[in-house]
C-alpha cells in the first residue's frame, strides 16, 4: 500500500488546491470529502471514490472496506498529512477524492406530482448548506442552483450540509433555463419576495411545485417575480422585514409538506 509522510508530496499539494480552489476541481473534475458519513452518503448517492487517504491511528484498512464495499485504491497518510488536508478534527482519520457529477437540468428524474426547491445565486456556503440539510429532511425531489455563484464542491458546502449535498437530486442553471425547464414540466412556481406577495400559507402546493428563494441582500431577479404562478411572502411581526434565507426556505419547504400530507 501506498504511503504518504509529507505535506510537501506533490499529490498532497494537488489536493490541498482542491479544498481552496473551484478553479482546480473543475479542472480536475474531482475534489475532496472528509468522513465517514460523508464519504458513506457520497457513494449512496452513486459518487464514484478515486483514491482514499487515511490516518492509521484513527481507522483501519478493514473499516474502510466495510464502507465503501469497494475495491478503492488506499494511502496511509501521516498526522502531518492529514492535518493539512482536514478542515475539521473529528473527521475519523479519513479523506476521499471524488469525481464530481454533471448536475445538468436534463438528468433530473422527477415524480408525477414533484416538489422542487429552487435557489438563486446564494453565494454563502453555509446557507446552501443548511438549506440543503433541510431538503434532504423533508425529502424534496429535486434541488436546482439558478445563476450558481459558488461551487457546489466547495468544502464548506459539504460540511455545512453534512454530506446532504450527496443526498439531494440536485441541477445546476441560468435563471432562464430553470423558468422554461419549469414550464415546459408543467410545475407551478412561487417566487419568495417582498414585491406585489401575498402570504405564503394561503397558497396551494399540492399540484406539481417549485418555491424559489433568493439571496437575502438583494432577493430574486425580476424575471422571477415576473413570471411566478404567484410571489409569496413570509409575514412578520418584528422591525425587519426578511429573515435568513436558509430559514426562510425551511418554513416554506415544510407548509408545501404539511399540504400534501408529508408524504
Amino acid at each position: 500500500m501506498k504511503q504518504i509522510t509529507s505535506a510537501q508530496n506533490p499529490f498532497i499539494k494537488s489536493l490541498v488546491l482542491l479544498q481552496e480552489k473551484a478553479k482546480a476541481r473543475k479542472q480536475s473534475g474531482t475534489f475532496l470529502i472528509e468522513g465517514q458519513r460523508e464519504i458513506e452518503l457520497a457513494l449512496k448517492g452513486h459518487y464514484e471514490l478515486e483514491t482514499v487517504l487515511f490516518l492509521p491511528e484513527l481507522i483501519t484498512e478493514q473499516q474502510i472496506n466495510q464502507l465503501t464495499q469497494h475495491q478503492i485504491p488506499l494511502i496511509e497518510i501521516s498526522k502531518e498529512v492529514y492535518q493539512k488536508l482536514a478542515y475539521r478534527d473529528t473527521t475519523e482519520g479519513i479523506l476521499a477524492v471524488a469525481k464530481i457529477k454533471n448536475l445538468s437540468l436534463t438528468d433530473l428524474k422527477l415524480p408525477e406530482n414533484p416538489l422542487i426547491v429552487v435557489m438563486e445565486a446564494i453565494e454563502k456556503p453555509g446557507n446552501i448548506g443548511a438549506m440543503l440539510r433541510t431538503c434532504d429532511a423533508a425529502k424534496v425531489d429535486a434541488v436546482i442552483v439558478a445563476n450558481p455563484k459558488t461551487d457546489l464542491y466547495n468544502p464548506n458546502i459539504v460540511r455545512s450540509s453534512v454530506g446532504c449535498l450527496f443526498t439531494n437530486q440536485i441541477a445546476t442553471a441560468s435563471t432562464e433555463e430553470v423558468i422554461s425547464y419549469l414550464v415546459k414540466n408543467n410545475i407551478r412556481f412561487y417566487s419568495a419576495t417582498l414585491q406585489n406577495s401575498t402570504a405564503y400559507h394561503t397558497q396551494n402546493y399540492t399540484l406539481p411545485t417549485a418555491l424559489v428563494v433568493g439571496t437575502e441582500a438583494t432577493g430574486l431577479s425580476q424575471l422571477w417575480r415576473d413570471k411566478a404562478t404567484q410571489n409569496i411572502i413570509i409575514p412578520m411581526q418584528g422591525e425587519i422585514d426578511s429573515m435568513n434565507v436558509s430559514v426562510a426556505a425551511a418554513i416554506l419547504i415544510f407548509e408545501a409538506k404539511r399540504q400534501r400530507g408529508f408524504k
